[in-house]
């Protein structure tokens, strides 16, 4: 099976940390690109969260010796070296839609944790299970942002993303419904 090289980007924030744990050993992705803020560039990715790793679990051997890069001043090289990223960027909404849309017309898709995107009309947020049709907005996306290969797609809150999908069947098959 081929495995995707993917980045991290946001990667010594807690979310970013805990995309790090999930990617370790994961047969589909090979983790390739780690990147967070100019004060974490440079350093091993160890040395840049050494004092504040959130996780359970140790920090996975792979991560430890990856060099930071910089998740605004790299877009070009990370996007070079990956197949797409994942973001957890802690910064502010407008400052994640302009960094995640230089991902995406850097031609890197975008898998995004952040909210910034949530309401963008043409940016899918999707919940395999139940909607997995919304990526086909991606041609008007691409379109927009004048791409071909970049784009950028939203998960749902964390709420939502834990009680939707055992709702939705409930929904479906038994006429559960607002009123």
């Amino acid at each position: 099976m081929k495995q995707y090289n993917v980045g991290v980007i946001g990667a010594t924030g807690m979310v970013g940390q805990r995309f790090i744990t999930l990617l370790e050993n994961h047969p589909w992705f090979q983790l390739t690109a780690i990147a967070a803020s100019p004060r974490s560039a440079g350093k091993t990715y160890e040395e840049a969260v050494a004092h504040r790793w959130a996780m359970k679990t140790p920090i996975p051997q792979q991560a430890k010796s990856m060099v930071v890069l910089d998740a605004q001043a790299d877009v070009d090289k990370i996007a070079g070296m990956v197949d797409f990223v994942f973001c957890a960027v802690d910064m502010k909404k407008e400052d994640i839609r302009t960094l995640e849309e230089r991902y995406a017309k850097a031609e890197c898709p975008v898998v995004s944790n952040n909210s910034a995107h949530r309401f963008t009309p043409d940016v899918p947020m999707v919940v395999p299970e139940i909607n997995a049709d919304h990526i086909e907005i991606i041609p008007a996306q691409r379109k927009r942002l004048g791409t071909k290969r970049g784009f950028i797609a939203v998960k749902s809150n964390c709420s939502l993303q834990s009680y939707v999908p055992a709702l939705h069947p409930l929904m479906k098959e038994f006429g559960v419904n607002k009123a």
